[in-house]
């Protein structure tokens, strides 16, 4: 049955004369290219599947740069509720400002250093040995 299938394929190679001798290489290299497709086409869809698979895990937008953009998702969620959170607090410390007359007054007395009339205003300099500890635990 296998002779046949060789018969019937080579039917069509050119330069059989009917001589044994000159179909021989024909023939062989007709062979040799049938035994040799399969693993050929085998190889390169494995090649082809790990190229894939390499691409999904380090490509532009693989596993790994999702990972980061992830990450980098979080940070600036939570970078967002810090500055709303910010935000919501002075917008409160405006409206007490605005509101109320005795909250402008202790802020302009701090920032400003005024005075009610009759009093002194005493600033000290602060301690050197507080400053630098409270500089290095801050950080």
């Amino acid at each position: 049955m296998q002779g046949n299938k060789t018969q019937s394929v080579n039917r069509g190679v050119k330069g059989e004369t009917g001589d044994q001798g000159s179909s021989l290489i024909p023939r062989r290299a007709l062979d040799w290219t049938l035994r040799a497709w399969r693993p050929a086409g085998t190889a390169v869809a494995v090649g082809l599947a790990l190229l894939l698979t390499w691409h999904v895990v380090n490509g532009k937008h693989g596993l790994s740069g999702w990972q980061q953009q992830r990450t980098q998702d979080k940070q600036l969620q939570q970078e967002i509720k810090d500055l709303q959170d910010d935000n919501a607090r002075l917008h409160t410390r405006i409206e007490r400002l605005k509101s109320d007359p005795d909250a402008m007054g202790i802020l302009a007395r701090e920032k400003l250093h005024y005075a009610k009339p009759n009093e002194v205003i005493v600033t000290l300099q602060p301690d050197p040995k507080t400053q630098t500890q409270a500089g290095s635990t801050g950080k």
